[in-house]
């Protein structure tokens, strides 16, 4: 059985980035990207388990997807590296970031066949441009650019990071304690993805899929006197609402649904509760925005809606062009993309007895097309 771990490090915010998207859910075809790092290294064979860090957020999302070692980060990477190795029990552990997309074999190879000469290995680069220091040049020959992943013992790791000082790496944390540290050949295809320029640099990263996604979603509330009445964002001018723990708004609570689940992100109860007093009498434009963000954050672009709020009252005709205009804006798509119907029940069952009101709402969604950029 093997002897190593490997630890992928994805909790970070992607500020670097420049897009409304995080890198680690940019898609690779069908496939998101921290998902594609996690296959090639699976792939390879050599390890007893993997580890993959990120946020709690993201986690609950990765788990739909996946069945690794799941650990919640910390606020920066060494913090995120620290919770990761409380997994840790082998003997060896192999330290990588997601955002190190096309990592090749030969170089863990390389990493792995030298795991006895010293505390931790390392890939490098050798520098070939000129380098300066405050006006001064430097011998280049005597500068390295460092990679990961990088393989540590880990106990001289955990032991290397009960520290304050933070360390950019895992060899610099290892040589702080005058450990030995070996270098071998890195690889240039293994570049970092911390600009969206750097993505033309990543070879095995494929375009996104085309592929259509559709979801669907379906609300009911009944009706409560003395409350305003709000139906895809627009005030209708009755004398009673809905009767609900936020705004009532049915029909965005049926998109929300439907945006939801052509991403696979579940549905509105668990990612705004109503057990969450914060959300009590909430907005419902405002969790959509929310939703519509979530879903820009986790790699995808809305294609179209089409909703059909069924009510024997009230009368809606007036204000469907109104209900358009307002969830197109709240999407940040076409008016034309959004489909409003509005229908009676014909005076059957809780609708046509006037007791409340239920929509339909159907949504895709695309991959973010990230070779756009």
């Amino acid at each position: 059985m093997s002897d190593i771990t490997l630890i992928l490090l994805g909790a970070g915010s992607s500020s670097r980035f420049e897009s409304d998207v995080k890198k680690q859910w940019l898609y690779s075809g069908e496939v998101p990207l921290w998902l594609h790092v996690a296959e090639r290294f699976e792939a390879m064979g050599h390890f007893a388990k993997i580890v993959i860090v990120s946020s709690a957020e993201d986690i609950s999302l990765m788990r739909h997807f996946a069945d690794y070692h799941f650990i919640e980060g910390g606020a920066d990477r060494q913090a995120s590296l620290k919770q990761g190795l409380e997994a840790v029990t082998t003997a060896y552990v192999l330290v990588s970031d997601i955002a190190r997309c096309c990592v090749p074999e030969a170089m863990i190879s390389r990493i792995l066949k030298a795991k006895q000469e010293a505390g931790c290995i390392v890939p490098v680069l050798p520098v070939t441009d000129t380098l300066y220091m405050n006006q001064s040049p430097l011998d280049r020959e005597k500068v390295r650019i460092i990679q990961t992943p990088q393989l540590s013992v880990t106990k001289t790791l955990k032991q290397a990071l009960q520290t304050d000082t933070l360390f950019t790496d895992d060899s610099s944390a290892i040589a702080s304690m005058g450990e030995k540290v070996h270098f071998v050949e890195g690889a240039a295809d293994a570049h970092k993805l911390t600009t969206l320029a750097d993505l033309r640099k990543l070879p095995c990263i494929q375009p996104p899929s085309d592929r259509t996604l559709t979801g669907f979603g379906l609300d009911i509330h009944p009706f409560e006197a003395g409350k305003p009445m709000s139906l895809c964002g627009v005030p209708i001018d009755v004398d009673y609402g809905f009767k609900a723990h936020s705004d009532g708004d049915v029909a965005i609570h049926a998109l929300i649904d439907a945006l939801l689940g052509a991403a696979g992100m579940g549905d509105i109860g668990e990612l705004y509760p109503d057990t969450d007093e914060s959300y009590a009498g909430a907005d419902s434009t405002h969790l959509l925005s929310d939703t519509v963000k979530k879903l820009k954050r986790y790699g995808y672009e809305i294609g179209n809606v089409d909703m059909t709020i069924l009510a024997q009252t009230p009368r809606l005709l007036a204000y469907k062009g109104e209900m358009r205009k307002r969830i197109a804006s709240l999407l940040g798509i076409r008016p034309s993309l959004v489909n409003i119907k509005a229908t009676t029940a014909e005076k059957l069952g809780f609708v046509g007895r006037k007791e409340g009101v239920t929509v339909h709402a159907v949504a895709t969604l695309r991959y973010f097309n990230w070779k756009t950029l």
